[in-house]
């Protein structure tokens, strides 16, 4: 097996926690591969691992499993970069909640005995893909979702809405949120969207902030396809994919969303399920009036 090690090279802690991975990976006969990013951080002379630098394409096509290392934004970025290589991808954290990202560096020991025991789960995440008609621009993608906005427009955007073809709905608001179910726990959450269970082919439909009470999330297939016209907006029109990639439109706009042709395969421990996660992480249905440890 060879592991392809990607940091967030932002992070200092993140770029000493590689090469204390690597160390014990070497240790435990586990070949591996580094992005060679991390020498823009200043890599002292007694770098062990210089031979294994090598660029984030050669990682894609030459590793068995991406090892990120940072927080859920960097497994996010991770996964946008290796997006048509199907390699899996395990997320170290450093980061505030790690929820994609889930095992913690504490008990890499633990990780590193599990790699090479096969005592993982790869398990398939749908992801989205959208194009803005008109615009000579490659298609978008997003593992959480695609959120079209007003940016730094003070305003509201008038915004149409159909599934299929079909007219749903013209409304006002400060955007409209596209979520896979890995993402229903992200931005779509905090404005009121439900969470959706990662094995649910579903796609979340969340207005931004709508100028009515009649207007709700909306839950639909995976294979319905979904237009967005903008046309009332007097600036850009801010179109971004997982809260990283941002794009901007001058409207009128038509933007055609629907489910990613390849899915996005994510590591995880068969210590815990996702529901575990989920009280561990947001505290999701725990009392906390009875819970004394939280």
């Amino acid at each position: 097996m060879i592991l392809g090690l990607i940091p967030n090279t932002t992070k200092v802690k993140t770029v000493r926690a590689v090469e204390e991975f690597a160390r014990k990976l070497r240790k435990a006969k586990i070949d591996f591969l580094i992005d060679d990013s991390i020498a823009s951080v200043g890599l002292r002379k007694s770098f062990p691992f210089k031979n294994s630098l090598t660029s984030v394409a050669a990682i894609c096509s030459q590793s068995d499993m991406i090892v990120s290392f940072g927080g859920d934004g960097t497994l996010l970025n991770t996964a946008y970069l290796a997006r048509k290589s199907n390699v899996p991808i395990l997320g170290v954290n450093f980061g505030k909640l790690g929820f994609l990202a889930e095992f913690d560096f504490a008990k890499i020991d633990k990780l590193i005995e599990d790699i090479k025991n096969n005592n993982l789960i790869v398990e398939e995440r749908m992801t989205l893909e959208a194009v803005c008609i008109g615009e000579r621009r490659s298609k978008l993608f997003a593992v959480n979702d695609i959120i079209i906005d007003r940016g730094k427009w003070p305003k509201m955007m008038d915004m149409t809405l159909k599934i299929d073809g079909d007219y749903v709905s013209t409304f006002s608001a400060d955007g409209v949120i596209a979520a896979t179910p890995t993402g229903s726990t992200g931005y779509s959450l905090s404005t009121g969207g439900p969470i959706v269970s990662p094995k649910a082919g579903a796609i979340t439909l969340n207005p931004i902030s709508p100028h009515m009470l009649t207007m709700r999330p909306l839950i639909l297939s995976s294979s319905q396809i979904i237009t967005v016209e903008v046309k009332s907006h007097y600036s850009k029109v801010q179109v971004n994919c997982d809260g990283q990639r941002v794009n901007y439109y001058k409207p009128p706009i038509k933007v055609i969303i629907q489910k990613g042709e390849r899915p996005v395969k994510l590591v995880h421990s068969k210590s815990r399920n996702y529901f575990d996660i989920l009280r561990e992480k947001l505290f999701w249905g725990l009392d906390l009036r009875n819970n004394k440890e939280v």
